[in-house]
């Protein structure tokens, strides 16, 4: 008989787990509280649009490449990645813009547009990344660290490569133009961190869309979790949907079963969490975390919150980038009020999605789709999002209409939006936070919470709060962890292979 995994949580982190789970020869079965899987992919229809509610940005095809490949099957017979020419528009306060994407020599001219003088030192910034890059994500991104000795093997690599330097302090090594140097220290905002706390470990981020790529999934994101969704079903894992795990029954020091709302309870032989770590251990499994886990839950800085405005226009605006970042009128004091004050700020800078630039079928005919996403202190703040909503909701429309979308304020139609309030409430994400606790050194590798459950022999952990982070390259990488855990788990217990099978031995 096969073992029996049980996944809570049906994220990217959860699906990728669970088809792990699945071709190491288990029965799985997957649970979550929405109604559709994808955690905090989902999407919303409203009025003829469509709009992804999560990540927008592929990164790493070969992650889901992987998660195919498990199978004997393809990727692109489920869903089409197709890349951009154009991975981000900067515009800045004065106006100008600077388009990121290409190969080198289109990067190159767009830097020596601004700052001529900066494209040899942008080389060198290139050059970082790839060695860091290949270090922390080819060497260490699957690799567990859920003991000190291993990463205690790892600290004089990054120590040699600057680690306790700020994504922010690298990126001043070697650029000195301050647009430049806004638009390539920005990508720790990608998974939750301020550039001028985040360890320079996740300038690796650069490097990885270089070799990579960035990328948009044909039918949205959405698109891409119904792909991964049929690969479930074809495989045989049961997928259980708008029913919340609400009780873990632990029988000496291992979880025997999981209870959901209904009252109905799953067996498991092992269990992997999909959920935010912070609401793991403090709501469900307060009992069994080890000291150290609870020093983490006690003292860990989550990332900042998100404010995401949904909208559609019948007013098309074809000179808007499929992704656009618009920069605030200063960097580090909005930063500061975001990360380390708690104001709302009344300069805000915006991550600016139109999907139907690649894709019309996210809009009507002759409209367009837009998701504008602001970065917003979370819930430690004294923000009270019900009284401020609607306030906010219009700053962030003025903004784009004095920007890159004129008379949006007029034109804008079937207009909602997403708080912190809406993260803690749908995700259970603790204290509303975008991506679970922030990318900062102390929160990295060892010092994040751990791949394998604490004082739970079964438990495994994946997703944003575990290691090696948020993102979808991180969360994906998060499962490979859970897996490599999982199988050395299998053959400690002495179970062996027949006939494509587990069967326990005694």
């Amino acid at each position: 008989m096969n073992p029996h995994v049980v996944v809570v949580g049906a994220g990217f982190g959860g699906i990728a787990a669970a088809l792990r789970a699945k071709a190491l020869g288990c029965d799985v079965t997957i649970v979550d509280k929405t109604s559709h899987p994808g955690g905090r992919a989902q999407r919303f229809q409203v009025d003829g649009y469509k709009h992804d509610a999560g990540p927008t940005v592929i990164t790493a095809p070969f992650l889901f490449d992987e998660l195919f490949a498990l199978f004997g099957k393809e990727r692109a017979d489920y869903v089409e990645f197709k890349a951009l020419n154009t991975w981000y528009r900067f515009v800045y306060d004065d106006g100008t813009h600077f388009d990121y994407g290409g190969d080198n020599e289109r990067i190159e001219r767009s830097i020596a547009m601004i700052s001529p003088d900066d494209v040899k030192g942008y080389r060198k910034l290139l050059a970082a990344s790839k060695e860091i890059y290949q270090l922390g994500f080819e060497q260490l991104a699957h690799r567990p660290f859920h003991q000190i000795i291993d990463m205690i093997k790892v600290i004089p690599q990054m120590l040699r490569l600057g680690s306790y330097r700020s994504v922010w302090q690298l990126v001043c090594r070697h650029l000195k133009h301050d647009k430049l140097r806004q638009a390539f220290s920005i990508q720790p905002l990608l998974v939750g961190g301020n550039p001028f706390d985040t360890t320079s470990i996740y300038s690796l981020i650069h490097y990885l869309e270089r070799a990579h790529g960035v990328h948009f999934a044909m039918g949205g994101t959405q698109a891409l979790v119904d792909a991964l969704t049929k690969l479930m079903q074809e495989e045989g894992i049961e997928v259980v949907l708008n029913h919340e795990v609400v009780k873990f029954e632990t029988q000496q020091k291992r979880i025997t079963a999981v209870q959901l709302d209904n009252g109905h309870t799953l067996a498991c032989d092992y269990c992997i969490s999909n959920m935010d770590p912070l609401y793991l251990y403090r709501k469900l499994l307060p009992d069994h975390a080890s000291r150290i886990a609870k020093i983490r839950r006690k003292v860990a800085k989550p990332s900042m919150g998100l404010f995401v405005l949904f909208f559609g226009s019948p007013k098309l605006y074809p000179s808007v980038q499929h992704h656009t970042i618009i920069l605030g009128k200063a960097y580090k004091p909005l930063l500061d009020d975001i990360f380390h004050h708690g104001n709302l700020s009344e300069d805000i800078s915006i991550y600016l999605h139109r999907p139907t630039a690649t894709d019309p079928s996210f809009a009507k005919t002759g409209c367009d789709s837009f998701y504008a996403l602001v970065p917003v202190p979370n819930l430690k703040s004294e923000i009270n999002w019900h009284e401020v909503r609607e306030m906010f909701q219009a700053r962030v429309l003025q903004r784009l209409d004095e920007t890159i979308l004129p008379g949006i304020k007029e034109n804008a139609e079937s207009v909602f939006a997403m708080t912190p309030l809406d993260f803690k409430q749908n995700y259970n994400s603790e204290f509303g936070a975008g991506f679970s606790i922030a990318p900062l050194f102390y929160q990295s590798a060892w010092f994040r919470f751990h791949n394998r459950g604490e004082s739970l022999d079964n438990l495994f952990l994946t997703g944003a709060g575990t290691h090696p982070g948020a993102g979808l390259p991180g969360v994906i990488s998060s499962a490979k962890v859970a897996e490599s855990l999982l199988k050395t788990s299998l053959a400690k217990h002495s179970s062996v292979r027949v006939n494509g099978h587990f069967t326990a031995q005694s």
